[in-house]
């Protein structure tokens, strides 16, 4: 058996395979030898140092030399926001334009949230609650799951163990099964929810309609505790050291204690507050839809600066290097100072951006509703990349592989070749190689 990184397609010396209750390692070229009494398909586990552990079935009787793959968790989109502390980075990914795109799927509706992945898949969610399972490897449906009754969806799933956790319009948090999109189970809320799931020590977090905010126990099914906000609740949560901060559309940030559920404080902005706050270096980052703006205050409740646009803040900020990136619906793309809030610079979009930005490698994206996404470097704003598909959420992906969102419409992408990487501004077409193409839905 050969044991690959899946992600950086590297083989893994030193990799420990077990298979019928015997081991073997992997030697300095990623090969393990061993030899078993039976050919069949067996369970095969599979170790090594700064991997998740991965048990699969492998058919030995239809072939005996094996390719097994296995993850990096570092190289991974567990959730919405990358981190329950919903900073919109990817801090490990070193994939960074001009790119290519190798294959792409259509999702058969409209693509309001990114997608995540883990351990080689990617689970993406449409607006009609259809969710699918694709490979990056290859761009190939694995699995669909349409969720039945009134399944809009306005929020992207998470990883939970063997679980996929998604929540619906209708008030529904539904878990099924990684491997084979099967419903496991059903929890209703009775109110819709947009707010993503962030899930920490086994607890899903998020909030509703009805101004409610909830701890769902993932293992028992059973609510740990649920606390009355007072207001409309479509943002996602946000944790950091034990505290969980969230939204409403009274215009007030709430810092809750994650273990029980009590406010530590409130603050109000000047607007409501549609997106998800961003935690990091001390501050919280909190956009306003109507305010047309985004706040920072500390963690203690203090408002340290305010930066306004020219039209509605609806797009949850990215923060990385000690600056916030975040879109605005008067088109731009706003790179500011986490420390100050001054304005480092603004790059236009095109056109009204409503979904969060994202950074991976030093390079912040955004999608804008004129059907783009723009790359841009973080240190100078000049756009790196112009894709012409987009809309909402631009960015998710893994260590081998991007996703680029688009209206209805998932592309993969990767880094050209060395030879092509002089170009200092990549425009990508949707075209891919004849033998990958698919046809538009």
């Amino acid at each position: 058996m050969t044991v690959l990184d899946g992600d950086r397609r590297v083989r893994v010396p030193g990799a420990v395979v077990r298979i019928w209750g015997r081991d073997g390692s992997a030697n300095r070229v990623g090969v393990a030898r061993i030899r078993v009494p039976d050919l069949r398909a067996l369970p095969v586990r599979v170790t090594a140092p700064g991997f998740s552990p991965r048990t699969m079935y492998v058919r030995f009787d239809r072939k005996r030399e094996q390719t097994l793959r296995i993850y990096r968790p570092e190289l991974q989109w567990p959730l919405y926001g990358v981190t329950a502390a919903r900073v919109e980075v990817q801090a490990h990914i070193r994939l960074r334009p001009p790119f290519r795109t190798v294959w792409s799927v259509p999702t058969g509706g409209l693509i309001e949230f990114p997608a995540v992945v883990d351990d080689g898949v990617a689970y993406i969610a449409n607006a009609r609650g259809s969710i699918r399972a694709i490979s990056m490897r290859f761009g190939r449906v694995i699995w669909r799951h349409d969720t039945p009754g009134w399944p809009h969806m306005a929020s992207s799933p998470a990883i939970a163990g063997p679980l996929l956790v998604y929540h619906t319009m209708d008030g529904r948090v539904i878990a099924l099964d990684r491997s084979s999109g099967r419903e496991r189970w059903s929890w209703n809320a009775g109110s819709p929810i947009e707010s993503s799931p962030v899930i920490s020590d086994g607890l899903d977090y998020f909030g509703a309609w009805n101004g409610r905010l909830y701890a769902l126990d993932l293992r028992t099914r059973e609510l740990r505790w649920s606390r009355d906000l007072g207001a409309k609740i479509t943002s996602s949560a946000a944790i950091a050291d034990g505290v969980l901060y969230i939204g409403d559309y009274g215009g007030r940030l709430w810092a809750v204690g994650a273990g029980n559920g009590a406010v530590h404080w409130n603050a109000s902005v000047n607007g409501r507050i549609y997106g998800t706050p961003a935690v990091e270096g001390g501050r919280i980052f909190v956009p306003s839809s109507t305010g047309n703006s985004l706040t920072a205050f500390s963690t203690a409740g203090t408002e340290l600066w305010r930066v306004v646009t020219g039209g509605y803040v609806y797009s949850s900020p990215a923060v990385w290097n000690g600056r916030v990136f975040f879109g605005s619906y008067d088109g731009y793309l706003y790179g500011v100072s986490a420390a100050t809030g001054s304005v480092l610079w603004r790059v236009g979009a095109g056109g009204p951006v409503s979904g969060a930005a994202v950074v991976v490698d030093g390079v912040a994206y955004a999608g804008s509703f004129a059907h783009r996404i723009v790359g841009v470097d973080t240190a100078t704003g000049q756009t790196l990349v112009t894709f012409g598909h987009g809309h909402y959420v631009p960015v998710s992906g893994n260590g081998m592989r991007l996703l680029f969102h688009g209206y209805s419409r998932l592309y993969a992408v990767e880094p050209r070749t060395q030879a092509t990487k002089h170009r200092a501004v990549t425009r990508i077409t949707a075209s891919r190689p004849r033998h990958l193409r698919r046809p538009h839905s």
